[in-house]
């Protein structure tokens, strides 16, 4: 997902060209499409997409600051920590 995201913040091919300079979208605003954006889509808005009391607790732990980082940067960050309700599934090197 993080690559989908460097993706869409910073609309670069495979041969290093920026296509469509003016369809680039914000950090935020990646982040956005793929947590909550995709909670909607499946209609899940109620229970997942954003870090509320009442919601799953699902969410990942990332290696570097994504809001911090030159953009370029954003595929290169690492998860790492898994959290799917509330339970660590994946913790890098274990």
């Amino acid at each position: 997902m993080l690559h989908s995201i460097w993706c869409a913040v910073n609309r670069i091919s495979r041969s290093g060209e920026v296509v469509g300079e003016k369809q680039k979208i914000s950090v935020y605003e990646a982040f956005r499409a793929a947590s909550y954006g995709g909670a909607y889509a499946y209609h899940e808005e109620e229970e997942k997409g954003t870090l509320e009391t009442w919601k799953r607790a699902d969410m990942i732990i990332l290696d570097r600051n994504p809001f911090l980082v030159d953009p370029s940067e954003i595929k290169d960050i690492k998860v790492v920590e898994t959290i799917k309700d509330g339970v660590s599934v994946y913790r890098e090197g274990e």
